[in-house]
């Protein structure tokens, strides 16, 4: 029995492997990478985090939790979406702790979608939105925003995308990869289309904190959507936390017990010492999460601006970290940059279809890096650049 194909689950064999992995195959077999690819904070993190959880296990807190989280990290779960975002979850059943955002979304959608319904999801946006969808028995249906728009969703190709099967929006703002957002005004012209078609919003606010020119605005916030919204945040990006997989969700207490349903079948609870760490995270982390992103401000910029100073035109992101600048003048499909940048100057850039075809004749390069090493990836694409002209 040399080919097991046939015992695969079509939903999975019809999924392609994750654009970013499969690139990244490559860079494991180069020499001297410079790596602006993966969406990773290149702090370690917070001492006293670490430090949390240290004591967390000296202690002996090596057990489950509930299934849905410490009760004294969904209080400050709460505690923190109040003072961000000004809405209140209720600890005991509108908050979920997850492992990871990427968990909260699957769940999420697991709990919501019938075969056939469909998922509107803006692109270019983030790797397993779609694929999540499908392994939901869903349709995933891509939004397009552009880089005329500064890649905000607008509500008019939003409403032309909508079907009776319609049933969930993701809104990935503040976005990976194009480092668009979304503001109060920009969200507030969506409730209509969202209400009138009776859709719920799955809101991935990951990036919240990294919000450069406004406060993040979530539209769980706005007049009559907390209900028919799912917040979804973590500690990866803001607290450099990515190791640790901790997430979580805020919305409604029926669909957060149909998530928790799922979670206590498939992963019980999230460790519980990465539970420990996240408290001491949202208690004391503020001081240190202003630094790193005061330090990602600066790379963002460095970025921006040498990106268009060498010929690549590239908007200039206003949230998240990651530049989405536009290699059409180069001729070069987005793939083909990118393995040819790799291999030749060795800078590893991902390419921009792995975040849906509207990202085709774009890279997507994250200034989570050293100073040093933006510039000199700066340096080394010029090189390529000036060999391919």
């Amino acid at each position: 029995m040399n080919n097991m194909n046939d015992y695969l689950s079509a939903s999975v064999k019809s999924i392609a492997p994750s654009g970013i992995r499969k690139f990244f195959d490559l860079v494991s077999q180069t020499e001297g990478v410079i790596s602006l690819g993966v969406g990773e904070p290149d702090f370690v993190t917070p001492w006293h985090i670490i430090e949390a959880c240290l004591y967390s296990l000296e202690q002996g807190y090596t057990m489950y939790t509930s299934n849905s989280g410490l009760p004294e990290l969904r209080e400050e779960v709460s505690y923190y979406e109040q003072r961000t975002i000004g809405v209140e979850y209720a600890p005991a059943d509108q908050i979920l702790i997850t492992v990871g955002v990427s968990e909260a979304i699957d769940l999420a959608l697991r709990a919501l979608l019938e075969p056939g319904d469909e998922v509107l999801i803006p692109e270019p946006c983030f790797v397993s939105y779609a694929p999540g969808a499908v392994l939901a028995y869903g349709n995933p249906v891509p939004v397009e925003t552009y880089d005329i728009d500064q890649y905000r969703l607008r509500p008019e190709i939003l409403a032309g995308k909508i079907t009776p099967r319609s049933k969930v929006l993701i809104l990935p703002y503040p976005n990976n990869p194009t480092g668009g957002i979304m503001t109060r005004q920009d969200l507030e012209d969506l409730v209509d289309i969202i209400v009138k078609n009776d859709l719920i919003v799955i809101s991935d606010e990951i990036y919240g904190e990294l919000s450069y020119f406004e406060k993040h605005v979530s539209i769980a916030s706005l007049p009559g959507m907390k209900d028919r919204t799912l917040v979804m945040n973590g500690f990866s990006k803001a607290f450099a936390m990515t190791g640790w997989r901790i997430g979580y969700a805020c919305g409604h207490p029926d669909i957060i017990a149909a998530m928790t349903k799922i979670h206590q079948y498939t992963i019980m609870c999230a460790p519980i010492m990465a539970q420990k760490a996240a408290v001491e995270a949202l208690r004391n982390g503020e001081i240190e999460m202003r630094k790193m992103i005061a330090d990602y401000n600066y790379r963002r910029k460095l970025m921006h601006k040498g990106l268009n100073e060498i010929g690549l035109s590239c908007f200039e992101p206003r949230g998240a970290f990651y530049c989405f600048p536009s290699i059409k003048s180069t001729g070069l499909s987005s793939e083909d940059f990118c393995e040819q940048l790799l291999l030749k100057e060795q800078v590893a850039v991902v390419p921009g279809n792995a975040f849906g075809q509207s990202g085709e004749g774009f890279i997507r390069c994250c200034y989570a890096a050293s100073v040093n090493n933006i510039e000199e990836a700066l340096r080394r694409i010029k090189n390529f650049l000036n060999q391919i002209e």
